[in-house]
């Protein structure tokens, strides 16, 4: 039993919330809720999608990635949201580089769907929840400024579906090359879920087959032990790999990063099966205290998105290079899905003293 206590509270350390600077991208006042898609221009400036309002940073011919965060536990207490500079995300670890340059700079619409004040719950389980139905034990109930939680203008639609149905309206007239979602954390599991939801859709013949997402990568993510009644009596890693079982049919390409141990200790799931369905590469970054787990657990969200910065890295095998490429978001979709359909994994073995993915390898090794 002690030793059971010790690995909760150790699990729960890794959630404390990493010191980070205010940013005034995507202000809210946390006054009301304010979910929705940000779309986010150079400098990490946005503006947030309203139906029937030009954007200025979204155009609809060009490929388009979408990322969402995980649990904000106490986030809205000081108004804090994610962006796409690590420094405004980690105080500590993280490089004060505007990463969303990288993607607009090769043409990418890049937004932020936030769900935070959704996700600002005491504990982890009630807001995963949230992901999957709007009558879990917190219902749909939303964080204020001041710490109290509020009904009113709640969704009455899980999480995942309040994402879809913000996408449908926010991609209409989308003629991208590709669309990609990407979740941190928790955000792994709405990724995953609202995948499935637009996927059925499309094959429903409700929404145009270009909206079903192209690529999924799941960045460090997260799931929960033990069976949910929500979801029929399953576990949350049980059935994310059901559905990305199934996505990988509809040929939708899944990715994996693993950059912390979150899911080897308390209430986490290691569901380690997740990671023979998907392209799974485990990142090393020994930049950060071994003692820092939640810097770790950051790392791979911001790493994924700094990768696009440059050349995907170089894979290796027995230290040599073998001519292909290694896991990032540089790298083609089509070589994911070559490495997901493949029995091998990849670990980083260069440049995990530096938070930048310049000097990254990859060593690919069987699964």
């Amino acid at each position: 039993m002690k030793k059971a206590r010790h690995l909760v509270m150790s699990f729960l350390l890794l959630f404390v919330i990493v010191p980070f600077v205010p940013s005034a991208a995507a202000a809210y006042d946390g006054q009301t809720l304010d979910t929705g898609i940000y779309w986010f221009g150079s400098g990490n400036i946005s503006q947030k999608f309203v139906a029937g309002q030009a954007n200025n940073y979204f155009t609809p011919t060009k490929p388009t990635v979408i990322y969402i965060h995980g649990w904000q536990k106490d986030s809205t207490l000081s108004l804090h949201r994610e962006t796409f500079n690590p420094k405004r995300n980690d105080l500590v670890n993280g490089p004060d580089v505007n990463t969303v340059d990288y993607w607009v700079s090769k043409g990418w619409n890049i937004g932020i769907f936030y769900w935070n004040q959704l996700a600002d719950e005491a504990e982890v389980k009630d807001a995963e929840a949230k992901i999957w139905t709007a009558t879990g034990p917190q219902g749909m109930r939303w964080r204020k400024k001041d710490g109290t939680y509020s009904t009113s203008g709640a969704p009455t639609v899980s999480a995942a579906q309040l994402f879809v149905n913000t996408y449908k309206q926010a991609m209409q007239g989308f003629s991208g090359s590709e669309v990609r979602l990407a979740g941190h954390s928790l955000g792994s599991q709405m990724v995953t879920n609202s995948a499935k939801l637009i996927s059925d859709q499309v094959d429903a013949g409700t929404v145009p087959a270009n909206l079903r997402p192209k690529r999924v990568a799941m960045l460090d993510p997260f799931w929960s032990k033990d069976a949910k009644s929500y979801i029929g009596g399953k576990w949350t890693g049980e059935l994310c790999r059901e559905y990305v079982t199934h996505l990988k049919t509809k040929g939708v390409v899944v990715e994996q990063y693993k950059s912390s141990g979150i899911t080897d200790l308390g209430i986490g799931d290691s569901n380690n099966g997740m990671s023979l369905l998907t392209a799974f590469a485990e990142l090393k970054p020994w930049y950060i205290s071994s003692l820092d787990q939640a810097g770790k657990h950051g790392a791979a969200r911001d790493w994924y998105f700094y990768s696009m910065g440059f050349a995907a890295p170089a894979e290796t095998k027995s230290g040599a290079a073998t001519g292909l490429y290694g896991p990032s978001a540089a790298t083609s979709t089509t070589r994911i899905q070559t490495m997901m359909n493949s029995s091998n994994r990849w670990y980083q073995n260069a440049g995990q003293y530096t938070a930048s993915p310049s000097d990254d390898k990859f060593e690919v090794t069987a699964r």
